[in-house]
C-alpha cells in the first residue's frame, strides 16, 4: 500500500485489561472511532503505546488484529524503539511479513549513539526491509536529534521517505522543506505545535490527544489544509489545554484517562507505569472536565 505522509495519523494507545493482557475489543472500539472521525494512517506500538512494554510478538497480534479490522482502508505502521540494530531488523522482517503497511523507527533506545551510529542504524534497518519507513525525530525526550546533513545521508534509501518532527521548534518544517523539498514529508509529532506546523507546511500530525478526541482532531487538520484557517484556530484555542496533557511525562496515564472520559478506551496500563491518582489525577480531570463542558459543534470538515 502506497503511504501519502499526509493526515492525521494517530500514535494510538494500546489497551490492557485489569491483569495485564491485550484488551484486543476495546483497541478496536477505539480505532472505529478513529475511522469514523476520518483518520489516514495508525501507528501500533509508539511510545504512546507503552512501546517498552509490549513484546514483539504482542506488537503483530495487534497489527494482525487491526489489518483484519480496517480491511485495507488506511496504511497500519509498526513502530520500532530497539537498543539493538539486530532486534530492530528482526521487528521490521516480522512486520512486513505480517503486513504492515510502514513502520515508524526511532533511534537506538538506551544508548546515545554517535551520528554515524545513528545514521547507520537507520540504514541497517532500511536496508533489510521494503517498508516506507518514517523517522522519529525527538532529541527533547530520546536525546539524541537526526540532523538535516544526516537525513540528507538517509535518503538515499527509498523507503526512507519521511519525518515525525518532535524537536519542539517549529522552524525546524520550514529547514525541512527549504532542505529537501518534497523529498522529506514532515509530520507533526507534538500536539500543541501541530498547528503552527501544518500552516508552515508540514504534510500531516502524528497525533496523541486524537485517542480520546478524534473528530477534533482530524477537523484541525483538514480545516487547515482546506484553508479555513480561522475554524481551525478556534477549535485549536479551545483544544489546548487538553493537548498540553502530551507534553507531560505521564502523558499515557493523561491520555488514558481522556479516553475514558470520552467512552473510548480504560486507565490500565502496565507497570512501571501506574494510573494516575490523588491530586495529580483531579488536576487532569479538571481539565478535561473544563473542555467536555464547552466541547465545540464541530463543522462538516469530512466534505472539504
Amino acid at each position: 500500500m502506497h503511504i501519502s505522509w499526509q493526515g492525521v495519523y494517530p500514535a494510538i494507545t494500546t489497551k490492557f485489561t485489569a491483569d495485564g493482557a491485550l484488551d484486543i475489543a476495546a483497541f478496536l472500539h477505539n480505532i472505529q472511532a478513529q475511522l469514523d472521525a476520518g483518520i489516514d494512517g495508525l501507528i501500533i506500538g509508539g511510545s504512546l503505546g507503552e512501546s517498552s512494554t509490549i513484546t514483539h510478538e504482542e506488537r503483530i497480534e495487534l497489527l494482525r488484529a487491526t489489518l483484519d479490522f480496517v480491511q485495507g482502508n488506511i496504511p497500519i505502521l509498526i513502530n520500532i524503539a530497539e537498543g539493538s540494530t539486530r532486534n530492530a531488523v528482526k521487528l521490521a522482517q516480522l512486520a512486513q511479513q505480517n503486513g504492515a503497511h510502514g513502520l515508524m523507527l526511532l533511534p537506538p533506545m538506551m544508548y546515545k549513539p554517535t551520528d554515524r551510529e545513528t545514521t547507520d542504524f537507520f540504514k541497517a534497518v532500511a536496508s533489510e526491509t521494503d517498508l516506507p519507513i518514517l523517522i522519529y525525530n525527538n532529541p527533547v525526550d530520546y536525546k539524541i536529534e537526526v540532523k538535516l546533513d544526516m537525513f540528507e545521508e538517509l535518503l538515499k534509501y527509498d523507503n526512507i521517505q519521511a519525518v515525525k518532527e518532535s524537536t519542539r521548534d517549529v522552524s525546524n518544517v520550514t529547514r525541512i522543506i527549504n532542505r529537501f523539498g518534497t523529498r522529506l514529508k514532515t509530520l507533526c509529532g507534538v500536539d500543541t505545535l501541530a498547528l503552527e506546523s501544518l500552516l508552515m507546511g508540514a504534510d500531516g500530525w502524528v497525533a496523541g490527544l486524537v485517542a480520546a478526541f478524534p473528530r477534533e482532531t482530524v477537523a484541525i487538520y483538514r480545516l487547515a489544509k482546506a484553508g479555513k484557517i480561522a475554524e481551525a484556530v478556534a477549535i485549536h484555542r479551545w483544544f489546548l489545554p487538553i493537548l498540553e496533557l502530551d507534553i507531560h511525562p505521564q502523558l499515557v496515564q493523561n491520555i488514558k484517562l481522556a479516553e475514558v472520559m470520552t467512552g473510548l478506551g480504560t486507565e490500565f496500563v502496565r507497570a512501571p507505569r501506574q494510573p494516575l491518582t490523588g491530586t495529580e489525577r483531579e488536576q487532569v480531570l479538571d481539565i478535561l472536565r473544563a473542555g467536555l463542558a464547552v466541547r465545540p459543534e464541530l463543522p462538516d470538515y469530512l466534505n472539504l
